[in-house]
């Protein structure tokens, strides 16, 4: 196995993993969206939270008034 990016070593190792074929022509497509989540990821990450700070594990959706 060719040792690549980190990255493309870890969506190489976690396809391989579930059993998941990539053909060759959609590979770039995975990593570049693989690197779009990863930078999406690390912008949450960057949020500084306190203890405060409350998650929103609750939702509670609200049927729409007729006529909307």
């Amino acid at each position: 196995m060719a040792m690549g990016t980190p990255q493309e070593d870890y969506v190489d190792a976690a396809a391989a993993t579930l059993g998941l074929h990539i053909p060759a022509e959609h590979h770039q497509a995975v990593l570049m969206y693989f690197a779009l989540a990863a930078n999406m990821a690390a912008l949450v990450n960057s949020l500084p939270l306190t203890a405060a700070d409350e998650s929103g594990n609750v939702f509670v959706p609200v049927a729409p008034e007729v006529g909307e």
